[in-house]
């Protein structure tokens, strides 16, 4: 098979030829059928020194494909040959005595594998997967929805839901409607809270107005956000504010304008290093908090949502030899929403 991988010292990807995994004994072996592209590709192949990281190995972190070997020890009855299955890139180990799977922190487990991330992941025509890794894709879900939907939906989904715990009753903020934005924003309308949103792209708010969001909750391009929430009487209002940008601006923004006890959600990284103001985050008493990735649960409920098209996530697609350059597009803005590659053995 060929595949994409990171070799240590080279900060570009290297197409190869590969010998097809063995199917494990606990898992799959998994024909690809779609890989999402991610923004954290791009550092992915430019970190060297990180521990538990492979001096070679397959990138991609998003996954869907069709089981063709099920491992011998596999005894769950939802699976069989054939069957379409969502790839979660970090599933966690599952074991008791696992220091973060105890605590209900999965995708931060050190001990299982970290597709993509480190270990072999999904830029590949195949893949081999634990058990746990794999959720049955509901019936009328695209491979290149599925894909997406493992990171992009599954990790806003997370954050949203069970570290921000939005509610109904909420005013929520959104900073950014990008491939994680969009999918964020229809998450929060679904909970039903009210939505706020700001981006620098004028298609990206048509497509908020499009979707329900009245035009007086739609910053305008070039409008400064602390002078709309100003201008708009919104100060003591918005209680949990959604940075899926993570840029100086929109970070001090966030706390300029959340509620006193409000909560700000930290998804987004472009910038890498922000600043808290104590004086406000200690006046207003914020929660300040961090998400990564999702869980099991959490996909099988976004995959439902999908299903039911609550949730449409916004997928374009494109070849798995072009990975380089769509990676590239993608970095540079020339991407909608978000790139699901399939492998020529796959048709697009």
């Amino acid at each position: 098979m060929y595949a994409w991988r990171k070799h240590k010292g080279k900060s570009e990807p290297v197409w190869e030829e590969l010998p097809v995994p063995p199917t494990p004994h606990d898992g799959f072996l998994v024909k690809l059928l779609a890989s999402g592209v991610c923004h954290s590709d791009q550092p992915l192949l430019e970190i060297e020194d990180r521990p538990n990281f492979n001096e070679k190995y397959i990138l991609g972190h998003e996954g869907c494909g069709e089981i063709i070997e099920i491992g011998e020890g596999v005894k769950d009855s939802r699976f069989k040959l054939g069957d379409k299955v969502a790839l979660l890139a970090v599933p966690g180990c599952g074991l008791e005595s696992c220091t973060e799977c105890s605590r209900d922190l999965s995708q931060l487990c050190s001990v299982g594998m970290h597709h993509g991330i480190g270990q072999d992941g999904f830029y590949a025509e195949y893949t081999v997967v634990n058990a746990r890794a794999a959720i049955p894709l509901p019936e009328g879900i695209p491979p290149a929805v599925a894909a997406v939907a493992t990171d992009a939906v599954t990790t806003v989904y997370h954050g949203i839901t069970r570290r921000a715990e939005v509610k109904k009753n909420e005013t929520v903020f959104l900073f950014g409607l990008g491939g994680l934005g969009f999918n964020a924003l229809q998450i929060v309308r679904h909970i039903g809270a009210r939505v706020i949103v700001s981006d620098v792209r004028q298609e990206k708010l048509d497509a908020a107005l499009h979707l329900g969001v009245p035009a007086g909750d739609i910053v305008p391009i070039g409008k400064s956000v602390q002078s709309f929430v100003q201008e708009k009487g919104l100060q003591g209002t918005i209680d949990t504010v959604l940075d899926i940008v993570g840029k100086h601006q929109t970070f001090e923004d966030a706390q300029q304008i959340v509620r006193i006890g409000g909560k700000i959600l930290c998804v987004g990284t472009l910038d890498r290093k922000n600043e808290i103001d104590m004086k406000i985050g200690i006046r207003k008493r914020l929660s300040i908090i961090f998400t990564y990735g999702g869980q099991q649960r959490d996909l099988v409920e976004v995959l439902d949502l999908i299903s039911q098209k609550v949730i449409q996530p916004q997928v374009e697609l494109g070849r798995l030899s072009d990975f380089p350059k769509v990676l590239k597009d993608l970095g540079s803005g020339k991407i909608k929403d978000r790139m699901a590659l399939v492998s020529d053995l796959v048709d697009a």
